[in-house]
């Protein structure tokens, strides 16, 4: 089916709705390599009042990927809710545009399992950084293991402490390093040099023992293959959160040697092991736009609604976190700054509107035309769009995977400038243990002191 938008004497003509969808993005590299943006200004502006027009239940019933070729259409059609769909289902993209935009949280919470991602990726295309940012920050989606990620007024934070060769001293310091400065809550997350099963034993009985050592409110994770933690789970080793990248295709996800169903086997797994005494949200996924492009897996459909695709496949797991890697897949996809800003309020934006616990790795590669400057602006557009959570990496540099990310000093800049607090459970351990007031402000000096003293051996 061919959509037409007239623009003074030219009639622009977009052959279905993926063509559409795709001049409607704003431009970024990705979609450029794959020869499906927008020619022209001009074209991009006819697809985006064209796609204004569009009712939801058509988006709803013109599957991109034809249901009989593709498992995460499959999925997303399955469980679509279609009692919630009801209340959203008579407006067009526009309209739904101005819904969100005056909608409350408690309406947005009611009609996210209505959401399909091509839906969010549609009206996002339509909407001004600011809207993304007004109505992502009205989307609460809350979720719990050893505490509790996602309140009104929080940021969370992942302590990443990568490490070249993984070794437990170096990782040790980098988390002790984190914690000092109050970073951790969301998770203290390891991405592992070695996907063996030795390594992974190594590093997630490290992590244990200082969770356990110093009694944090927290969980733990390290970033290996599914199949590997699958493994590790069968061994007895302590697993809190199963990790996965996922994409927003079938195919993708085989590039990545996963299926829906070994996903499912993981999240079974995981809850059989209740870990988590406040809740049982144990799964971490993480995204970034262009996976499925690199896989040459993308089926001619733009990036970012691949991108909202693969939050369809994260909710049906109830995850404790998602995250956006957003500009670690390189300048191939997001080319400079400006596009990565831009990415990152996208799919904070998508992932939130669709009821998941997105947070964003605000980052980028070294040969990229951005920088940190750019890094703090999305910081902050994050911060005030209510993200669930964002990286602590030591310095902002990961040694390990060789790529700019967001520092834990980072960290204390957003929250004194927007007075975001942290998971509750993490600020009380804070407060107990010495290094911070009631408050959440680190106290000035012994930080160090306080977590050597709870835990001296770690010194070691």
């Amino acid at each position: 089916m061919a959509y037409r938008h007239v623009v003074g004497p030219r009639t622009h003509v977009f052959a279905d709705l993926a063509t559409l969808m795709a001049k409607a993005t704003p431009i970024r590299s990705g979609d450029r390599l794959a020869g499906i943006a927008a020619e022209s200004a001009e074209e991009m502006m006819a697809a985006r009042w064209c796609l204004a027009d569009v009712a939801l239940s058509e988006i709803v019933a013109r599957p991109l990927i034809p249901y009989e070729d593709d498992d995460v259409t499959r999925l997303i059609l399955d469980t679509h809710d279609q009692a919630a769909f009801a209340e959203i289902a008579h407006l067009t993209v526009g309209d739904f545009r101005e819904f969100l935009l005056t909608a409350s949280s408690e309406t947005l919470a009611r009609i996210a399992p209505a959401v399909t991602p091509e839906i969010a990726a549609a009206v996002s295309k339509i909407m001004r950084n600011q809207d993304l940012i007004l109505v992502a920050r009205k989307c609460r989606v809350v979720t719990k293991f050893r505490n509790t990620i996602g309140l009104p007024g929080t940021l969370a934070v992942r302590l990443q402490p990568n490490h070249p060769t993984d070794e437990p001293k170096g990782i040790t310091a980098s988390i002790l390093d984190g914690l000092s400065y109050g970073c951790g809550d969301a998770v203290i997350g390891i991405n592992p040099a070695s996907d063996s099963i030795r390594t992974l034993s190594s590093l997630l009985g490290l992590l244990d023992d200082v969770i356990q050592r110093l009694a944090i409110p927290t969980q733990s994770c390290v970033l290996t293959h599914v199949t590997t933690t699958l493994d590790a789970m069968n061994r007895g080793l302590p697993v809190d959160l199963v990790f996965q990248s996922i994409a927003g295709t079938q195919q993708a996800n085989a590039s990545f040697g996963v299926t829906l169903a070994i996903l499912k086997e993981a999240h079974e797994a995981a809850l059989a092991l209740k870990r988590g005494p406040l809740g049982d949200n144990v799964m971490y996924f993480e995204t970034g736009q262009g996976s499925a492009l690199s896989a040459d897996a993308h089926h001619g459909i733009d990036q970012q609604t691949l991108e909202a695709r693969a939050y369809a496949v994260a909710r049906v797991y109830r995850p404790l976190l998602v995250n956006s890697v957003v500009g670690f897949i390189g300048p191939e996809y997001l080319y400079d700054g400006k596009e990565i800003i831009r990415a990152g309020l996208e799919d904070h934006f998508c992932g939130k509107l669709m009821g998941v616990p997105l947070g964003v790795d605000v980052c980028y590669t070294n040969h990229a035309e951005a920088d940190q400057d750019d890094m703090d602006t999305l910081l902050t557009l994050l911060g005030a769009a209510g993200c669930t959570y964002v990286m602590g990496v030591p310095g902002a540099d990961d040694v390990m995977l060789n790529y700019q990310s967001t520092s834990f000093h980072d960290a204390l800049y957003i929250r004194e400038v927007l007075g975001l607090k942290r998971a509750p459970e993490f600020a009380a351990w804070l407060h107990e243990i010495g290094l911070a007031d009631g408050e959440g402000a680190l106290l000035p000096g012994g930080a160090g002191t306080a977590l050597l003293t709870a835990a001296p051996d770690l010194a070691a």
